[in-house]
């Protein structure tokens, strides 16, 4: 690609590109010179650094240069960048740039809470019209506070012995130790040298050794000296002395060029001699110039290179005995070029690559860097061969300086090159040629196009016309390029395209004067791809140590052709930054992962027409290590005289390398070289430490542990215990004195402690404000005594309070104020903000941020280094936190919000110091998730009064994620059981309460909910365990009514729940007398009606068809379509009464009781003799009624008391009752399809429907049925022998209702199906006169009535504890009815017309039947 590019280029400095004009600005500061062919040709322009700064080591207080200077005509501009932003010089009185471009840092400012110097710097050098070039990053670390974390001890020696004094610092400050003996500084010779770490090792002690030694650190300001250890020398031993190591070599990481020393110091009689082994080999240090063997036998090696890794091993011998110790040496390497970026000249629409080799150790990194601003690889931008950037389809705004910036953990280095698109020489006088013609598709491929044309009109022979093609991605402004590989040929084969794509070719002649007319635009898509490899099989991935896993697969089964390589695709999982290396095999390892991180791998094979098809992905994670990293924020807080309390913050994330286990705390005192003690907690983030001496200075670190083991320590740091018990009943006093020192954006507070030393206290809090205190507060450290306020306005004025605290609260605040210095240079006038802020909603936790920036051309293109600035919070008025994140598209993807969360958002634009203010804002609301946690709050306490109803309570979940539409309690006497043999209660959604009837006395129950939104269900909460109480005076378990207590109280007449209560203790002679004149009324009605029915003269056939439409059509009532349903019901399992459902118009019914049956003692078995009976029986039953009887009826149900009427004289009966679950995935809809007729409403019937059990219902008719039954409530019915003439072309409502239940048990578990039991029970005496069965029919000769109603039932999953998960058969249902007289006499003028005149002689005879068993029960 590059050498056919270079090719292009040599051929075709004529090409005129017609892609629009350049930028006149930057033309006209161009130097160009004249080329002998008279084309204009640009000469590159030297442009580089002379000097880059370099990592520097200071001491607070002290001043910095760091050192850069670039070169280039005209002078560049520079500006500096601290980690990432730029610096304001202007305005800083301590920073400044010198004329250079170094940067000059006057009082290095360091302490424990404000490190404003310390980081990470980089040049910038800028000439306009030119380019920007950015200089390596240089890293300033400024060296802590003097502190020794060891101390000298004395000790004694023999003589010619090596002895060695300890005086560990941190490492930035061991270049600032020195040492004293007897006061005096002490000279290092070939006999004494310190170790890095500080100790100072005397070999082949003398008695002039002897003496008192300090260490000393000056690191700027007045010295600190470590306690004096006096060292005496004893005379030569007489006896052998055992060889023991003062000093073992450790392991070492160095970087090339760096020193190392290995400490091998011994102690032992008579004298040992040391050697040193490398890699099992011995060192020949005599010749030499890199190793010398220190005093003592330490080895130091000086000028490290790669090859000096290894395992050092130091043996030493005294000829008794030999004693060895050995450590790993290994060797880092900063980045380094093997091959540079080259300069660059090409045209526009051609393509290039940069090339840009590295070495180093660890494996460097590679970014590119155009003008200042990171490249991100696209279509047009690519990452070729690794480290090579390759850019397609060159336009003009590509011109300027690329660097490859290539860095590892040990440094990082650039190396640039310049791109010039050059300008076409003008055409000569003389005729261009006009536009080819013709211009075809000849051949389209699936990645390769043949183009032909025909000569253009003005040069029919064109035997000298060279032609050049330009061609596209339609809709993609960067035009490629293709020649003609001689004159006159007219046909080019485009390669290397995408399948599926359409692309825009125009083809341009041009002869010796230059190029012509271009031709229209010809559009073509590319074929599908169909000949490429299948997706690789069995591919897996194992991970083999912490940073390496190693990816297998198979050949694909459809290769279509020689599988030429593969290509494997790895990212680390949760980012979109994929990576690929090219295989030839069927396996590949990846090192230098991450560790303990998740990677996605996939597989794509290629053949001779390109990529094949992906794999899918394989999510494997590398192993566990011990963590990478000390833990961070270790502080320490005096509790009094004995105690210190540690506080920590765990290691950064990506540094644990595995799970966290447990943190090691170690502790020692640090005025004497003491014992460490070892303290092992868990994972919280805190540890006190007890049995202290008072008055005394500790030391403490901490590191991390994980199952591999133990991590780095944090470095030592210290406290002392107080010298008594400080009082801390009371509040600091206020402080002594406060000071204050204002300068342009900052003010330096300093001040003295309270006097009175007698109270503790914990810290300082300064409170700060443009005209009050009160804006903001920060909290210092107890031992500081300074601290300097950033990021202030000029001139202006600010009130500062300073307060000292303890754990008791804040004392008193002390006042002072102070006005910033101003500000002399002006601000730059601002930006207009974006516009069009849309925010496009792409999931529950994300959602795309798009606008349009005015200051851009109208194409929207970005070609300078503007960002822009995105904020978010939450739309709640309390909430005024904003998160940010920068980009510098015109969009971003704003990830990990919170599910159904309503966000606003604004945008800012920022060009160099010049920034507008923020956009209009924009909202989105984030989609549902299912909730993430339980029900919170769930109590459970039993009714008052009812010792078998328990209350259960709780509160929504805190992470609902959406609005909760219902909630299932869960409950079981076995905490233990399958959560599928738990028994549920459906709760809508609007509801935190529920109440359940009918448990077990003193019976540990177990409870949990879970809750639901339109997403789905949510965790479950914990169990609650709730015993029921025991209840004095309990019936006992059978047929027995339950014992009813004197104190008990009938239901209050507007009561109208859905379950059963204790008998009313009404007077059964007036119970009787209700029932009489009601039966009475009921026959005088029936008589008028039937005695108007029989002057109707409508035919028979018109009859029959009126009651069909009525069952199955839609009648208007007032203008409304109702569709006819069974009527809802609850049948009561405990007192065998059918009672209407309540209709209550109340929309937020406050609780909700649904009565299942509480334990396998309530079950009675059934014969399976009953089931034929059952199966042959059915009933044909019809009803409907008015808006007006509706609301009639539902009025008086919510006001007429229940009537109970058991019959002890009755044998028990097995009684069936059901009662509907509500939907939760439609909780307005309170009335189930598995209600039954009303009884108070219902007719009997004389006819037994003969269908069989095995009739079916169509997918129609069912979905029909379900609509019905979800939406209708109850209504009244229409007398049987309208719905017999209609029962050969349609099914009944209730067979509908029965097939709809039993589908909904096999298609969908999870829907709420009706629960049922049966138990014994005192039936109602029938009113009905006895229908004659079918023949074939049989009953139970334990049945002495004959049910009214009878309904196919099929098998019920029952509710009860100790059954669950069994099925019943099914059971009759026995339902007592009593015509209503109102009720009745609507009905019979609804379906007078369908009434014929024999049928009513048998309703006649029928209710003559009913007055019987009337007069029967009033004899009674």
């Amino acid at each position: 690609m590059a050498a056919r590019g270079a090719r292009r280029l040599l051929g075709s400095l004529w090409i005129a590109l017609f892609l629009g004009q350049p930028d006149p600005a930057a033309a006209a500061a161009r130097s160009s010179s004249q080329s002998p062919a008279g084309s204009t040709v640009r000469t590159f322009t030297p442009f580089y650094f002379l000097v880059e700064p370099v990592d520097t080591l200071s001491v607070r207080g002290a001043f910095v240069i760091l050192n850069c200077s670039a070169y280039c005509e005209p002078s560049p501009k520079i500006e500096w960048k601290k980690d990432g932003t730029f610096l304001n010089l202007v305005s800083d009185d301590r920073r400044q740039l010198l004329p250079d471009g170094s940067l000059l840092i006057n009082g290095v400012v360091h302490s424990k809470h404000n490190k404003p110097d310390e980081g990470y710097y980089q040049c910038v050098a800028t000439v306009e019209s030119l380019g920007t070039i950015v200089s390596r990053t240089a890293k300033l670390t400024v060296a802590g506070l003097p502190r020794f974390t060891s101390q000298p001890e004395s000790t004694s020696v023999y003589r010619g012995n090596s002895v060695i004094l300890n005086c560990e610092v941190n490492a930035d400050l061991v270049p600032f130790v020195r040492w004293e003996q007897d006061r005096q500084p002490f000279f290092l010779d070939d006999r004494v040298f310190t170790l890095p770490s500080g100790a100072l090792i005397i070999s082949n002690v003398t008695d002039g050794d002897g003496g008192l030694y300090r260490c000393v650190i000056e690191s700027g300001g007045s010295p600190k000296y470590s306690d004096e250890a006096e060292l005496k020398v004893l005379p030569d031993p007489e006896v052998p002395l055992n060889l023991v190591f003062l000093r073992q070599p450790s392991p070492l990481t160095k970087v090339t060029g760096q020193s190392a020393v290995f400490p091998c110091v011994t102690s032992g009689f008579p004298t040992p001699v040391i050697k040193w082994m490398r890699n099992e080999e011995e060192l020949t240090i005599e010749d030499s110039e890199r190793f010398l063997l220190l005093a003592g036998g330490s080895l130091e090696i000086s000028d490290i290179t790669e090859d000096d890794a290894g395992t050092y091993a130091c043996i030493v011998d005294n000829g008794n005995e030999t004693i060895e110790a050995q450590a790993d040496l290994t060797v880092q390497a900063p980045p380094e070029f093997l091959k540079q970026p080259a300069n660059i000249y090409a045209h526009e629409s051609m393509d290039i690559v940069f090339e840009c080799e590295v070495t180093g150790k660890p494996t460097p990194t590679v970014k590119w860097i155009k003008n200042g601003d990171m490249v991100i690889p696209s279509d047009y931008f690519k990452i070729v061969k690794e480290h090579n950037l390759q850019v397609l389809g060159l336009v003009k705004s590509d011109e300027g300086f690329y660097q490859c910036i290539a860095e590892n953990d040990v440094g990082n280095a650039q190396a640039g090159a310049q791109l010039i698109i050059l300008e076409h020489a003008p055409a000569t006088t003389g005729p261009l040629p006009s536009a080819p013609r013709d211009v075809v598709a000849s051949l389209v491929s699936t990645r390769f196009i043949k183009l032909t044309w025909r000569t253009p009109a003005s040069d029919p022979h064109g035997d000298n016309l060279t032609y050049t093609v330009f061609y596209t991605k339609e809709g993609i402004n960067r035009e490629r390029v293709e020649n003609t590989s001689r004159p006159g040929e007219m046909q080019v084969t485009i390669q290397n395209l995408m399948p599926e794509t359409v692309y825009v070719f125009r083809v341009v002649a041009q002869n010796r004067h230059g190029p012509g007319e271009s031709s229209i635009p010809l559009k073509v898509a590319t074929q599908p791809e169909v000949q490429l490899p299948g997706p690789a099989p069995n591919i897996r991935a194992y991970a083999n140590s912490p940073t390496s896993i190693t990816v297998t697969w198979d050949t694909p089964l459809s290769g279509n052709g020689e599988i030429q390589n593969y290509k494997l695709y790895y990212m680390e999982k949760g980012t979109d930054n994929e990576q690929d290396v090219d295989v030839g095999g069927h396996s590949y390892t990846i090192n230098g992962l991450k560790k303990y991180t998740e990677y996605s791998f996939r597989v794509v094979a290629y053949n001779k027409h390109g990529p094949g098809v992906s794999t899918q992905d394989v999510v494997v994670q590398t192993l566990s290590d011990v963590p990478s990293a000390a833990p961070q924020n270790l502080s320490l807080e005096v509790r009094n005289s004995k105690s210190i309390i540690i506080h920590w913050q765990p290691p950064p994330a990506g540094t644990h390398n595995g799970q966290i286990t447990g943190y090691k705390i170690r502790y020692r005192k640090a005025s004497r070289k003491s014992e460490v003690t070892e303290s092992i907690g868990g994972t919280q983030l805190f540890q006190l430490i007890e049995g202290l001496e008072r008055g005394t200075e500790y030391s403490f670190r901490v590191a991390a542990l994980t199952s591999n083991g133990t991590g780095p320590a944090t470095d030592w740091i210290s406290a002392e215990t107080f010298e008594s018990d400080l009082d801390e009943t009371r509040v600091p006093e206020v402080p002594s004195s406060l000071h204050v020192r204002p300068l342009v954006t900052s003010i330096v507070v300093s001040w003295t402690p309270p006097e009175n030393q007698n109270i503790v206290v914990r810290g300082y809090a300064i409170g700060y404000g443009i005209g009050s205190p009160h804006a903001q507060t920060i909290k210092v450290d107890y031992k500081q005594r300074y601290y300097t306020i950033e990021n202030l306005d000029p001139s202006s004025h600010y009130v500062i309070t300073l307060k000292a605290f303890n754990n008791v609260g804040e004392g008193i605040p002390l006042y002072e104020s102070a006005v910033t210095r101003p500000h002399t240079v002006p601000d730059p006038s601002p930006m207009m903000p974006p516009v069009g802020v849309q925010a496009s909603i792409l999931s529950h936790d994300t959602i795309r941020i798009t606008w349009a920036d005015n200051s851009l051309p109208k194409n929207q293109k970005i070609t300078d280094a503007r960002y822009y600035t995105v904020r978010w919070k939450t739309n709640i008025p309390a909430n005024t936190k904003y998160k940010t994140a920068n980009t510098t598209t015109l969009s971003y993807l704003v990830t990990s919000l919170k599910p159904n969360t309503l966000y606003e958002f604004s945008v800012m634009v920022t060009k160099g110091r010049r920034s507008s203010t923020w956009s209009m804002t924009a909202h989105g609301t984030t989609f549902e998730l299912v909730p993430t946690s339980p029900p919170k709050d769930v109590t459970v306490v039993s009714k008052e009064g009812k010792p078998r109803t328990i209350i259960v309570n709780w509160q929504p979940p805190s992470e609902a994620n959406g609005k909760i539409t219902g909630y299932i309690i869960y409950y079981s006497t076995d905490v233990n059981a399958e959560i599928h043999d738990w028994v549920i209660e459906p709760v809508v959604g609007n509801r935190l309460t529920h109440q359940i009837q009918e448990l077990t006395l003193d019976t540990p129950y177990y409870f949990k909910i879970q809750a639901r939104n339109s997403k789905g269900m949510g965790p479950m909460s914990e169990a609650v365990q709730f015993r029921t109480p025991k209840a004095l005076g309990s019936a006992g378990k059978g047929s027995r009514p339950l014992d009813i207590g004197p104190d008990y109280k009938p239901p209050m007449s507007g009561s109208n729940s859905p379950h059963g209560s204790p008998t009313s203790p009404l007077d059964s002679n007036m119970l009787l007398v209700i029932i009489v004149s009601v039966g009475v009324i009921t026959i005088v009605i029936v008589v008028i009606v039937a005695v108007f029915c029989t002057r109707r003269t409508t035919s028979h056939q018109k009859k029959k068809r009126a009651a069909c439409k009525s069952v199955n059509g839609s009648h208007k009532y007032k203008g409304n379509s109702k569709d006819v349903k069974p009527p809802d019901l609850w049948i009561h399992h405990e007192r065998l009464e059918l009672k209407p459902i309540d209709k209550s118009p109340d929309p937020n019914p406050i609780m909700t009781d649904t009565p299942i049956p509480r334990n396998s003692q309530d079950i009675t078995p059934v014969d399976n003799s009953m089931d034929s009976n059952i199966h042959q029986r059915r009933n044909s039953y019809r009803g409907h009624e008015s808006e007006d009887s509706m609301s009639t009826l539902a009025g008086r149900r919510g006001m007429r008391p229940k009537m109970m009427m058991p019959f002890d004289s009755q044998p028990p009966q097995p009684v069936i009752s059901a009662h509907p679950i509500h939907s939760l995935d439609n909780p307005h809809h309170h009335f189930h399809s598995g209600s039954l007729a009303s009884p108070t409403r219902s007719y009997h019937h004389h006819q037994v429907n003969p269908w069989p059990i095995g009739t079916s219902m169509s997918n129609s008719d069912r979905a029909n049925s379900t609509e019905s039954v979800r939406n209708t409530p109850s209504t009244d019915t229409m007398p049987a022998s309208s719905s017999q003439t209609c029962c050969a072309d349609h099914q009944d409502p209730e067979s509908a209702t029965a097939s709809y239940l039993a589908n909904a048990q096999e298609e969908d578990s999870g829907q709420s199906l009706p629960t049922a039991h049966v138990r014994p029970s005192h039936p109602l005496k029938s009113f009905a006169v006895p229908a004659v069965p079918p023949t074939g029919s049989t009953y139970d000769p334990a049945l002495p009535s004959t049910p009214l109603l009878t309904q196919q039932v099929h098998s019920v999953k029952t509710a009860s504890i100790g059954t669950l998960g069994r099925t019943r058969p099914p059971m009759p249902v026995v339902v007592p009815s009593a015509p209503d007289v109102q009720e009745t006499t609507r009905m019979l003028e609804d379906s007078e017309s369908n009434y014929e005149p024999d049928e009513l002689t048998k309703e006649m005879a029928h209710l003559e039947g009913l007055m019987k068993d009337l007069n029967a029960i009033t004899t009674a």
